[in-house]
C-alpha cells in the first residue's frame, strides 16, 4: 500500500499501486524519540497513560451499555430474564470481542508496532500470494473502516458527555432544563481549546481515569455484595434462554449489546504510542475487573428495583456519593471524547500521507511528544458536527439509537484483514484461520445487522457521516488519478530533456529544487521557469516523497540520491505514515550521499496549479465540481513540506480535469 505523495499541488501515484518498499524502522533498532512506548519508563507508567489515553470510551460504556440494553427488552421480557439475559451478553461480549479477539489475537496483527484500521490494512495489503482485486477489496475496505470511524468520531463525544452529566437530573428534576447547555457547553470549550494541546493536563488522564475505575468496581462489588446470585450471569444459557423465550427481542437487544465493547478499536489502535504489553496488563488487571463489577453491580441492582432500567448506572451509587460521582463521570467522559477527538487527528494525517485525503494543515502541540497534533480543519468539522448531533438528539437515550452501526462495521473489516494476515503472513492453517476469524465474523455481521436496526431511530446519522467521509475520499483519489494522467501525458521525459539542457541556456550560480510527484520527468514548474526566466541553476534538484506503507522508515532508507549529469540530481525522499515530511531536512540529510546543499540559501520552485473543468473528463461533473473544489483548498505544498517561506518561488499553470 505504497503512495507517491506529491510535493507539488500535482495528484499522487494510487496508494495501493505496487512499489518497492522501504524497510521499516525496527524498535530494535533505534531509539525512536517520536514514539512514547519506545522509551525506557517502566511498564507500570506506560499502563497509567494508557488507561488515561485508550480506554476513556469503553470506560464509560457502563454509562449507558446495560441501560439500553435492558430497556430493549422493556415489556416484552420478565424483569429477571431481561437483566440476567442482557447481562451475560454483555459479559460474553467483553470477553470475547474485545479479549479474545482485539486484546489477545488481533493486537499480534501490528504494522512494525503500530495498530488500527489503516495500519492493518496497509499489512494485510502487502500479503504475498493476494490477487490484485482482493488488494483493492483491502483498500476499498480501508477507506470504508475510515469513513466510518469519523462517523463514530462524532457520536462519542456527544453521547459519552450526556449520558455522565444526564446525572444530574437523577439527583433533581429540577436541573433537567440545565444538562442540555451544560453539555454543549463541556463539549464546545473542549474544542475550542484543541489547538493548545492536551500536554499538560494529559498528565491527569491516568490518575483521573484510575480513580474512575476504582470507583466502577468499587460501587459495583458493593451492589454486588447484596445479591451475589447476579454472578449466575456468566452462564451463557441465560442468554439463550432470553433468545428462546423473545427471538426478536433477544435480537434487538444484540444492538445495545455493542455498546459495551465501543472502544475496542482504540486498544489497538494505541498499541503503538504505549506499547502492546501495557494494554494488555491495563485491560487484564485494571479496566476489565471494574468494567465486569460495575455490570454485575448494576444487573443486582436491577434484580432489587426493576423500576431503576433508566438510572442503571446511578443506581449502585450510595446518595452521598452521586454527586461526586457525576463530576467523576463527567471528568471521565471528556478524557473519552479527548482520546476519540486525538484519534480523529492521528487518523487525518495518516490519511493525508496515504493519499486518501488533501493536504490540511497539522500542528505538533508537544515538543516532546509526538502523537500530540493538532488539525485545524477536522476541528473544526468535529466539533460543529458534535454540536449539531446533540442539538438534534438532546438526550443519551435517543444518542444510543444512533450508537454503535459505525463501530460494528470497522469490526467487520478489521476481523477479515486480521484474517488475510493470519492466514498470508503468520502460517496458520487455512482451515484455522478460515474457521477462526469466520466465526468472528459472523458475530460482527450478526451486530452489525442488529444495529442495522437503529438506522429509522438513528443509525442513519453515522452511516450518513461515513458516506460523505467516502464519497471524499474517492472523489479525492480518482480526480489524483485522472489528474496524474493529464499531467504525464503533458510532461517531458528527463532524459531527452537532459541531452539539451546546455543548449542555448544560461546557467547561473546557486541551487534551486523543484518538488514533483516524480523523478523521472520534467517538472512543470522548471519548464515554466526556463520559458520565462530563460536561465538555469547550476546545481538543479528534481526532488519527490513516497509515503510508504508503514509506520516510519530507516533514516538509512530515508533518501535516495542520483546524479543525472550536467548539475542534475534525482532525490527520493521516503517517510512513513505516521511521519511529518520535512524536505528541507531532507535536503541536508543528503550530504551523507555526497550531494552537499546549501539548504538556507536553495530556491525552492513548486507549480501553482489552476484546474479548470474540460470538455470531456473521465470524471462525471459532479465529481470534478468536488475534485476542484477539495484540490483548491489543500494546504499549500510549502507549509505542508515546511519549505522556507523566504526561500520559494510558484510558478502558475493550467490543467482542465
Amino acid at each position: 500500500m505504497t503512495a507517491s505523495q506529491p510535493l507539488s499541488p500535482e495528484p499522487v501515484n494510487d496508494p495501493l499501486a505496487e512499489a518497492p518498499q522501504a524497510e521499516p524502522l525496527s524498535r530494535a533498532d533505534e531509539h525512536d524519540p517520536h514514539k512514547p512506548a519506545n522509551d525506557r519508563r517502566n511498564t507500570a507508567a506506560l499502563m497509567l497513560g494508557a488507561l488515561g489515553v485508550v480506554f476513556g470510551d469503553i470506560g464509560t460504556s457502563p454509562l449507558y451499555a446495560l441501560k439500553a440494553t435492558v430497556l430493549a427488552t422493556e415489556g416484552g421480557l420478565p424483569n429477571h430474564v431481561a437483566v440476567m439475559g442482557s447481562l451475560s451478553m454483555i459479559f460474553w461480549a467483553l470477553i470475547l470481542v474485545v479479549t479474545v479477539k482485539y486484546v489477545s489475537i488481533i493486537m499480534r496483527a501490528d504494522n512494525d508496532g503500530e495498530g488500527g484500521t489503516l495500519a492493518l490494512a496497509a499489512l494485510a495489503h502487502r500479503s504475498p500470494g493476494l490477487t490484485r482485486r482482493t488488494k483493492a477489496m483491502i483498500g476499498i475496505g480501508a477507506i470504508v473502516g475510515l469513513a466510518l470511524f469519523f462517523g463514530d468520531g462524532m457520536l462519542t463525544p456527544a453521547v459519552t458527555v450526556l449520558s455522565a452529566v444526564e446525572g444530574l437530573k437523577v439527583e433533581s428534576r429540577a436541573f433537567t432544563p440545565l444538562v442540555l447547555p451544560l453539555a454543549l457547553a463541556i463539549l464546545i470549550v473542549l474544542f475550542v481549546i484543541q489547538n493548545r494541546g492536551t500536554h499538560k493536563i494529559g498528565k491527569l488522564f491516568g490518575p483521573v481515569m484510575v480513580l474512575w475505575f476504582i470507583a466502577l468496581g468499587g460501587f459495583g462489588l458493593y451492589s454486588l455484595i447484596q445479591n451475589p446470585v447476579i454472578l449466575t450471569a456468566v452462564n451463557p444459557l441465560y442468554a439463550l434462554d432470553m433468545f428462546l423465550k423473545a427471538p426478536w427481542l433477544f435480537f434487538v437487544s444484540l444492538g445495545a449489546v455493542v455498546l459495551a465493547v465501543t472502544g475496542c478499536e482504540a486498544l489497538y489502535a494505541d498499541m503503538g504510542h504505549f506499547g502492546k504489553r501495557p494494554i494488555q496488563y491495563a485491560w487484564f488487571f485494571v479496566a476489565l475487573p471494574a468494567l465486569l463489577l460495575n455490570y454485575f453491580g448494576q444487573g443486582a441492582a436491577l434484580l432489587r428495583r426493576p423500576g431503576d432500567a433508566g438510572i442503571a448506572f446511578f443506581s449502585v451509587i450510595p446518595h452521598w456519593a452521586h454527586m461526586p460521582m457525576v463530576v467523576l463521570a463527567t471528568l471521565a467522559a471528556i478524557i473519552a471524547s479527548q482520546a476519540v477527538i486525538t484519534g480523529v487527528f492521528s487518523m487525518t494525517q495518516q490519511a493525508v500521507q496515504l493519499g486518501q485525503l488533501p493536504r490540511m494543515e497539522i500542528r505538533h502541540t508537544s515538543a516532546t511528544d509526538y502523537g500530540q497534533i493538532y488539525v485545524p480543519q477536522m476541528n473544526t468539522l468535529l466539533g460543529i458536527g458534535v454540536v449539531l448531533i446533540v442539538l438534534i438528539f438532546k438526550t443519551s437515550d435517543a444518542l444510543t439509537a444512533a450508537y454503535g452501526i459505525a463501530v460494528t462495521g470497522v469490526m467487520v473489516i478489521d476481523t477479515l484483514n486480521a484474517g488475510i494476515v493470519a492466514e498470508r503472513q503468520w502460517r496458520w492453517p487455512t482451515w484455522f484461520a478460515l474457521g477462526l476469524f469466520g466465526m468472528m465474523a459472523a458475530s460482527d455481521m450478526t451486530f452489525f445487522t442488529a444495529n442495522a436496526l437503529k438506522i429509522p431511530e438513528g443509525g442513519w446519522l453515522p452511516l450518513l457521516i461515513a458516506a460523505c467521509a467516502f464519497l471524499v475520499m474517492d472523489t479525492w483519489r480518482r480526480g489524483r488519478r485522472v489528474h496524474l494522467e493529464r499531467v504525464r501525458s503533458e510532461s517531458l521525459p528527463l532524459n531527452l530533456f537532459l541531452e539539451r539542457a546546455d543548449k542555448n541556456t544560461t546557467r547561473v550560480a546557486g541551487l534551486s529544487v523543484f518538488l514533483c510527484s516524480r523523478t523521472d520527468v520534467v517538472p512543470g514548474a522548471l519548464l515554466h521557469n526556463l520559458k520565462h526566466n530563460k536561465v538555469l541553476h547550476e546545481r538543479v534538484v528534481i526532488a519527490s516523497a513516497v509515503v510508504e506503507d508503514t509506520p516510519l522508515v530507516r533514516s538509512e532508507n530515508r533518501l535516495e540520491v542520483q546524479k543525472l549529469g550536467k548539475g542534475f540530481y534525482a532525490v527520493k525522499v521516503h517517510y512513513g505514515f505516521f511521519e511529518t515530511p520535512d524536505v528541507p531536512q531532507a535536503m541536508e540529510d543528503a550530504r551523507r550521499f555526497g550531494l552537499a546543499l546549501d539548504v538556507p540559501t536553495a530556491t525552492f520552485f513548486i507549480g501553482r496549479e489552476t484546474l479548470v473543468p474540460a470538455e470531456h473528463s473521465e470524471l462525471p461533473r459532479w465529481r470534478g465540481w468536488l475534485y476542484r473544489h477539495l484540490a483548491g483548498g489543500a494546504l499549500s505544498p510549502a507549509r505542508f513540506y515546511h519549505l522556507p517561506p523566504n526561500r520559494v518561488v510558484e510558478l502558475g499553470t493550467q490543467i482542465t480535469i
